[in-house]
C-alpha cells in the first residue's frame, strides 16, 4: 500500500484556523518570543496545516516549546543578513526560530533577485522551520522562481550503501508563479519515501506503516510499527538517486554555509538544550528577466491545462500538478477548519494546561 492510500486517522471536530493561531502565539509568548515574532511564527504554523502539511503545523508545537525551554533555541534573536556579493547573502539566525530566520531570507531574496535578476542566500544558525513550500511560496507569489533546501533536524537516512544515519530526509521544493489568481506550481519533497513528520505522525496515531518506508539497521528489513522507528532507517526515493540528491542538498544547505552535516546534525527529536545549527538555501530568480510576468504566466497556463486534461491512466485519478492539492486543501480547510486527530488534541490541551494559557476549548 502506497502512502496516499492509507488510512487516515480519525479526527475530532475541524478547528477554526484563527483558533489554532491563537493557541501558538499564546505558547510562543510563554517561551519568550516577542508578539510580532509569536504571531509571524503561528500564521505560518498554520499556514502549514492549512495547505496539508499537516506533519509540519501545530503537530510540531510541542516539541517547540520542549526546545524553547530547554534553551535549545533563542527566543529573542538579533537576526544579521551579510550581502557578500551583488547576488548573495548569508543569514546568520541567532539560533532563533526557524520560521523566523527563513521569513527573513526569503524576504533577502527577494530584494535581491528584484534588484539584478537572482539571487542566493545561505543560512546558518537556523532550526527547524516547518514545510519547505512555504518559503518558495512567499516567492512565488512575488513573480520569483523559488528553489529551496535545507539540512533536515535530525538524520534518518544512511548514504547509499551504508548502515549509519548520516543524511537527513533534506527537501527540495520549488515554485513557480502562475499568475496574480492562481496558485503557484509548487513540488515540495522529501528525500526519502516519506518524511520523519509522517512516521511521527503514525506513532502518535498509533497507525502501523506499509512496508518500503523503513528499513532495520540491522539487517535491512521492514520495519512497519512507527514504534521501532529509533532501529531503522528510511529509505530514499529513486535508490542511489534519492540518496545522492539528499547528499547534495546537504553539502550545499550545511557545508557551504558553516552550518551543521553528517554527524554535525543534532537530533531535534530528542535532544531539547542543544543548538542544532540548521543550514538552509533559497534561490530567487525574476521571472520578468526573461520576459513579461503576464506572458510566461498565460504560457505556462495552458501548458499545465494540456497535461491536466490528459486521458487517465487507468487505475489513476489522472495527472495532479503540483500544487493543485495544497490550494485546493487551503480553500477546503480555510472554509471547513483543520482536522486535528485526538491524540493531537489531547496532547495541545495538556501543553496549553503545562503553560497556563487557554485551552483549544475556549477559542472555539
Amino acid at each position: 500500500m502506497n502512502a496516499l492510500a492509507q488510512p487516515l486517522p480519525p479526527t475530532s471536530a475541524p478547528l477554526a484556523a484563527p483558533a489554532l493561531r491563537g493557541l501558538i502565539a499564546d505558547a510562543m509568548r510563554a517561551c519568550g518570543l516577542p508578539l510580532a515574532d509569536a504571531e509571524r511564527v503561528a500564521e505560518l504554523m498554520v499556514e502549514a496545516d492549512l495547505t496539508g502539511a499537516d506533519g509540519h503545523g501545530i503537530f510540531r508545537l510541542a516539541q517547540y516549546v520542549r526546545r524553547l525551554r530547554g534553551g535549545a533555541v533563542n527566543p529573542q534573536p538579533a537576526i544579521e543578513v551579510e550581502r557578500s556579493g551583488p547576488g548573495v547573502a548569508l543569514v546568520d539566525g541567532d539560533n532563533g526560530m526557524g520560521h523566523l530566520v527563513m521569513s527573513r531570507a526569503a524576504e533577502t531574496a527577494a530584494h535581491l533577485a528584484r534588484e539584478i535578476g537572482v539571487a542566493w542566500v545561505g543560512v546558518r544558525r537556523s532550526n527547524h522551520a516547518g514545510p519547505a513550500a512555504l518559503y518558495v511560496d512567499m516567492l512565488a507569489r512575488r513573480g520569483l522562481v523559488g528553489i529551496y533546501s535545507v539540512v533536515a533536524s535530525s538524520n534518518h537516512m544512511a548514504a547509499w550503501g551504508g548502515t549509519t544515519s548520516l543524511l537527513g530526509t533534506n527537501p527540495l521544493a520549488i515554485a513557480i508563479p502562475a499568475g496574480e489568481n492562481a496558485p503557484p506550481v509548487l513540488l515540495d519533497i522529501a528525500t526519502t519515501v516519506v518524511s520523519y513528520g509522517t512516521i511521527k505522525k503514525h506513532a502518535l496515531n498509533g497507525m502501523p506503516m506499509p512496508e518500503g518506508w523503513l528499513v532495520s539497521k540491522q539487517d535491512g528489513t521492514p520495519i512497519t510499527d512507527p514504534a521501532r522507528s529509533s532501529e531503522g532507517m528510511l529509505l530514499p526515493i529513486g535508490g542511489y538517486k534519492g540518496s545522492g540528491l539528499a547528499l547534495m542538498l546537504g553539502l550545499l544547505a550545511g557545508t557551504l554555509n558553516g552550518a551543521a552535516f553528517g554527524s554535525g546534525v543534532v537530533d531535534f527529536n530528542a535532544d531539547s538544550s542543544t543548538e542544532t545549527n540548521t543550514g538552509h538555501f533559497i534561490l530567487a530568480l525574476d521571472v520578468a528577466r526573461f520576459m513579461p510576468l503576464e506572458t510566461f504566466t498565460a504560457v505556462m497556463r495552458r501548458q499545465l491545462d494540456e497535461l491536466r486534461n490528459d486521458t487517465p491512466l487507468p487505475g489513476t485519478e489522472g495527472v495532479r500538478i503540483p500544487g493543485d492539492r495544497r490550494a485546493a486543501l487551503r480553500e477546503a480547510r480555510l472554509k471547513d477548519g483543520v482536522p486535528i486527530a485526538p491524540p493531537l488534541r489531547r496532547q495541545l490541551d495538556e501543553l496549553a494546561a503545562a503553560l497556563a494559557i487557554p485551552p483549544l476549548a475556549s477559542r472555539i
